[in-house]
């Protein structure tokens, strides 16, 4: 049987195509440059997180995309409280979408991280660095996380999903190796 992450597979046109391709290859970035992601970029990852499937079409996740400097700043302290250290979990990236999802909702969890998946992998088609930091849900169910939530005008049983960080690339985007043996063929 021919692996999924053979080198010729990848050059087949078995239903391969720039979106497949895009989801095969991304890879998370840890170096990023300082400038800010461009206003139709940011929109463009969002909008592919919006259109992630739902568990019943609910849409209940709640994106919020942070550009001020000092606020993304607050975002990774807070970030790195919930882990007890002092350094910057964010890897200097410049852009933050914070991923809620309402606890209403029996499937928010899922319907969160597919939002998240889809921004990754529309960030990395686009050339962009991206990257998946926990410790949302700590962050935002802390007096301080919830004091921002008001400030930002969001309401209900909101549970922090994740915080997809984003911006310019500022190292080679390789794909790592896949740990094989992982799937197995029922016929």
């Amino acid at each position: 049987m021919q692996s999924l992450f053979a080198p010729d597979f990848l050059k087949g046109d078995f239903y391969m195509n720039e979106a497949v391709k895009a989801i095969i290859e991304r890879s998370s970035c840890n170096k990023y440059k300082p400038e800010h992601l461009k206003k139709e970029e940011i929109q463009l990852i969002v909008k592919a997180g919006l259109n992630a499937p739902s568990g019943m079409n609910r849409q209940c996740q709640r994106l919020v995309v942070v550009q001020n400097d000092a606020m993304v700043k607050k975002l990774s302290a807070m970030n790195a409280a919930v882990m007890g250290m002092d350094g910057d979990p964010f890897y200097g990236a410049p852009d933050v979408i914070i991923v809620l999802a309402d606890k209403s909702s029996g499937t928010y969890l899922y319907d969160g991280s597919l939002a998240m998946g889809n921004m990754l992998n529309a960030a990395y088609a686009m050339g962009l660095g991206a990257r998946w930091i926990h410790r949302a849900k700590e962050m935002f169910a802390s007096q301080e996380g919830k004091a921002l939530l008001k400030e930002w005008g969001l309401e209900g049983d909101l549970e922090g999903i994740g915080c997809c960080i984003a911006g310019y690339p500022d190292m080679p985007m390789e794909t790592k190796e896949k740990v094989p043996d992982r799937v197995v063929y029922v016929d």
